[in-house]
């Protein structure tokens, strides 16, 4: 698993990893690993470190001493290395070991009025650090966009410039990173959009902290982990015990909602469907898959919602799938009907505006912090809470640490892709996954095919390829079983 932590958590860290208050050898080592990367870049785009350009943006904290003894580093390897004061006063200690290696510092509206940023073979980011407010100052921001245009490749110290630590919200404009080199651990903007994208790639330095004093605020995971978790079934396996599960989405109005779901759940690997649903959506689903059942009877878990626009009986059904005491997903216009008291085996899954309808918030209040939001959205409604977006999260009631999905191409923004999910994530739910872990797989496992096959796709076709992805999965799994 991958982990981020908040500011003020490494903070905490740090201090605890400094001798007698001084952060000297923890900068030594920063800087270090950050010429190291600095130094691999030039390799990559020009050869050798001898005789390239180097400009360093600097600001008044940490990330601006930390540029600043990595440029020294790279001066001392022939680099001709130059610094640009573009906020406060920069670190003192490595400002002098700039100069001592042969390093000048400019002001930015020195460098600026000589259009001083053309034949730069790299740049790197040290301007703010986590404690920076997100967006830029005019000034700054025109150099990074001369930079941008002359496609200088630029190496971020710890996090991109402008964008919030805490959030991954880059509100105004923002340093877009070839690579950023983080230090002791990640930070939520590592893994959260719009500030993941804006990283590039992250390489992450150990500098002795250590973070287990600490609980983490978010967890990720990579394609391994989806194959170590996914519950794929064994020898002894029936369609009983790989899940039944029993689906009332859709409506006439919206048909395509309860296919779209059926689908997602069918080819997510369901021992059984029983579709309970609209007739519309019934037509469309016997003519398609002939699997489905389409009677009442025992399931393991239920989804409901997808689909239903307006419905009278629509409190009813809740409350009979809570009578039931099975777990079950909530989706889309289901959510206006959610009872007062939920189960945590719930699993609720909105998009920004349907949370922060449930919070009673406004909509910037769910996508400035989506976090905060879905933390609070698990804690409100007492069940586990997957929220849709750019950035997949799942929360559950009282846990500190948020689970991140895998990411996918940005083309699966499309309607219907929900109506999928919430397949999925139901017969993950089916067979046995707690309502946390469904959330998380159910929207990886959707991105990972995504990835996977080249779009845009609509979102049944997607579907289509699940089999396929997971087949992979196993694959993957049986093969990480063999070098164990």
């Amino acid at each position: 698993m991958t982990t981020a932590y908040t500011a003020e958590k490494i903070r905490r860290l740090e201090q605890l990893a400094m001798a007698d208050g001084d952060d000297s050898a923890l900068m030594q080592r920063a800087a270090h690993a950050l010429a190291g990367v600095a130094a691999t870049e030039l390799h990559t785009r020009r050869g050798r470190v001898y005789g390239a350009t180097v400009l360093i943006m600097v600001g008044p904290g940490n990330n601006g001493g930390d540029a600043l003894y990595a440029g020294a580093r790279l001066a001392s390897r022939g680099a001709a290395v130059l610094a640009v004061r573009c906020l406060g006063t920069p670190h003192p200690g490595g400002l002098a070991a700039l100069h001592s290696s042969g390093g000048r510092l400019v002001d930015l509206d020195h460098l600026l009025s000589r259009a001083g940023t053309d034949g730069w073979d790299l740049a790197l980011d040290g301007v703010l650090g986590i404690g920076g407010r997100p967006g830029l100052p005019a000034p700054v921001a025109r150099l990074v966009d001369l930079l941008a245009r002359r496609g200088v490749p630029v190496v971020a110290v710890d996090l991109p410039s402008g964008v919030s630590s805490d959030t991954g919200a880059a509100p105004g404009q923002a340093v877009r990173a070839t690579r950023t080199v983080t230090f002791g651990e990640l930070k939520p903007c590592h893994l959260v959009e719009p500030a993941r994208t804006l990283c590039g790639q992250v390489e992450l330095v150990d500098i002795g902290l250590d973070s287990r004093l600490e609980q983490p605020d978010l967890e990720s995971i990579d394609v391994d982990e989806v194959a170590r978790l996914w519950p794929f079934p064994d020898a002894g396996s029936d369609k009983y015990s790989r899940g039944v599960l029993g689906i009332d989405t859709g409506s006439d109005e919206y048909p395509g909602a309860g296919v779209m779901s059926t689908f997602g759940a069918v080819h997510a690997g369901a021992g059984m469907v029983r579709f309970l649903g609209a007739d519309a959506a019934a037509d469309i689903i016997k003519a398609q898959l002939p699997n489905v059942v389409f009677s009442p009877g025992r399931v393991q878990a239920h989804l409901v919602g997808s689909g239903w626009g307006d419905r009278d009986d629509g409190p009813d059904q809740l409350r009979h799938m809570l009578a039931m005491d099975v777990p079950g997903v909530v989706d889309a216009d289901a959510l206006h009907y959610l009872p007062e008291q939920l189960p945590a085996s719930w699993l609720l899954t909105p998009h920004a505006g349907e949370l922060a309808r449930l919070l009673g918030r406004e909509r910037s209040w769910v996508t400035d912090d989506p976090i905060r939001a879905v933390r609070a959205g698990a804690d409100h409604m007492g069940a586990t809470v997957l929220l849709k977006g750019a950035t997949q999260l799942v929360a559950t009631p009282g846990a500190a640490t948020v689970r991140v999905a895998l990411p996918g191409p940005a083309w699966t923004a499309q309607a219907g892709s929900g109506d999928v999910l919430a397949g999925i994530c139901g017969a993950l739910l089916a067979a046995g996954l707690p309502a946390d872990r469904a959330g998380q797989l159910g929207a990886s496992v959707q991105a990972l095919a995504a990835s996977q096959h080249l779009g845009p796709l609509p979102p049944h076709s997607l579907a289509l390829h699940l089999p396929a992805t997971i087949g992979s999965l196993q694959a993957r799994r049986d093969e990480l079983e063999r070098q164990a």
